[in-house]
């Protein structure tokens, strides 16, 4: 049991490996292949226990839909607002800005869940993690134009979309 276990976990991260190989070489030679399969086979058996906890979730059609949906949203409609936003701070000599760190709970449990919504934070424009407190359960966020400083209120203006998204693929 624990061996098939194993084997499954070194599956999704092989795969996983195998993709990223051919994208970032961009080779599809069958030397380049063949190289390809045992270099995500060694990966995939060195890091299986730290990548993957539960490899059913990985095959999960609901959860690559959500990923898919979370990613379309994200670069198109949320991308869009927060530049145009900040472009127009640029632009605007009498916008006034309210540049503060704010102090945002979460409620996931999954470091990848936890590292994808700080990243998704981060990469918006006009918003950064500046710190993840484990302990306390929350981002400290420099918001360049901070609406609120009581943390529930910042959450649902920063975080909590991409949490629930993140809370749906990753956990």
């Amino acid at each position: 049991m624990r061996s098939t276990r194993k084997l499954a976990r070194a599956g999704a991260v092989a795969c996983l490996a195998f993709v990223t190989y051919t994208v970032f070489t961009g080779k599809f030679r069958l030397p380049d292949l063949i190289a390809g399969v045992f270099v995500a086979a060694a990966v995939g058996y060195l890091f299986a226990d730290f990548a993957v906890s539960e490899p059913g979730k990985l095959v999960s059609p609901a959860r690559w839909a959500k990923l898919m949906l979370l990613a379309a949203r994200y670069f198109t409609l949320n991308q869009t607002r927060a530049h145009a936003s900040v472009i127009w701070r640029i632009l605007n000599p009498r916008a006034r800005l309210r540049p503060a760190i704010v102090k945002i709970p979460y409620s996931l449990e999954s470091e990848y869940a936890i590292a994808a919504t700080a990243m998704f934070i981060t990469n918006a424009p006009g918003t950064a993690v500046v710190d993840v407190d484990e302990d306390e359960r929350v981002f400290y966020v420099h918001w360049i134009d901070a609406k609120t400083l009581d943390p529930e209120e910042a959450r649902s203006s920063v975080s909590k979309l991409y949490e629930e998204y993140c809370k749906t693929v990753f956990e």
